[in-house]
């Protein structure tokens, strides 16, 4: 080191201090005094210096974790918990790769409630809004939510918030319509989630196909993997009268693919009185969710493939499927 350079210069010296050419005791006291406060500094200074250098190596410019929230569910689809690192395995296009995170908590997360008050929705949008309650005062201090409706146009509550009972007391300010606009309904909750930071979800309902949204399905889904959302997405078997005759309705066939690439859930059901239990399913699957992260071995630019995989049979690990190997 350049600093021990010239400490050890010192030594050859000795002989400007007084009794130094011969066997004076004090002079040999204070050259052996002078000589360890030598040493010590020496090893201050290279204490100090190692981590500096350490640290530097370890935390090279452009290193990046990929975050992988992961929802685990048994052979009965009950979720799984307490589950340990050595549990999980994460292959990034098809190779093993070393988990540098994981994480066994509550997690706080941002979420846009998107609702269906399309016409198809008129007798049953009450339960629908007390079914979404459900879901509101299961949010926790530390979550954050807007709500929102779409039809022939585009609702949102106003800011993100964590008060249940303005989330709550906003879905009375839903309005009807009658087209079904649900890519254009989860683009734009997708946008409004940019803002936000950590875990970021769009929780959206519908009752039929989409019929007058100006997006395609393939690019919201690109949006939503390019921007890490992960949606979750109800649908609901809906039979109404249109005003001329009784319809049968199905939801878009699409949300299914939407939510499995982005790591949600997809719950499809056949009659209202399921929607209550299934909001609560929604807030409890979010909280019980585990985080896992990765570093990936290039910062290609590319679409990656990800598979998370269980170590123990009959567990089923249920996470986003690809990740855009970019540097942010």
């Amino acid at each position: 080191m350049s600093t021990v350079r010239p400490l050890q210069n010192t030594s050859k010296e000795d002989s400007s201090f007084p009794g130094a050419g011969g066997p004076d005791g004090t002079a040999i006291a204070k050259l052996e005094a002078m000589r360890l406060r030598t040493v010590l500094f020496c090893l201050l200074l290279t204490l100090v210096a190692v981590p500096g250098r350490a640290q530097q190596a370890t935390f090279k410019g452009g290193t990046r974790v990929v975050s992988v929230f992961t929802t685990v569910l048994d052979a009965n689809r009950r979720l799984v918990a307490n589950l340990e690192k050595e549990d999980f395995s994460i292959l990034d296009d098809g190779k093993p790769v070393e988990l540098a995170l994981f994480e066994n908590g509550v997690t706080p997360f941002t979420v846009v409630v998107m609702l269906d008050t399309s016409a198809s929705m008129t007798g049953s949008l009450d339960l629908l809004k007390r079914a979404s309650e459900q879901f509101l005062i299961r949010m926790l201090p530390q979550d954050k939510g807007q709500v929102g409706a779409f039809n022939d146009k585009i609702q949102l509550s106003g800011t993100f918030t964590n008060d249940r009972d303005d989330l709550i007391g906003a879905l009375g300010d839903l309005q009807f319509g009658n087209p079904t606009r649900i890519w254009d309904a989860v683009d734009v909750s997708i946008e409004e989630l940019k803002s936000a930071s950590g875990r970021k979800v769009v929780l959206v309902f519908t009752d039929g196909d989409d019929t007058s949204s100006k997006l395609s399905f393939g690019k919201v889904l690109d949006k939503a993997k390019a921007e890490e959302v992960m949606v979750y997405a109800i649908g609901l078997e809906s039979d109404y009268f249109n005003g001329q005759r009784r319809v049968r309705s199905k939801p878009d066939r699409s949300l299914k693919k939407l939510a499995e690439e982005t790591g949600g859930g997809y719950f499809e059901l056949q009659k209202t009185d399921d929607l209550g239990p299934t909001f609560t399913r929604v807030a409890q699957e979010l909280h019980s969710q585990y985080t896992l992260g990765f570093t990936p071995t290039t910062l290609d630019g590319k679409e990656h493939k990800l598979e998370v995989r269980m170590k123990q049979t009959g567990q089923v690990a249920r996470a986003r499927k690809s990740y855009l190997a970019t540097s942010n």
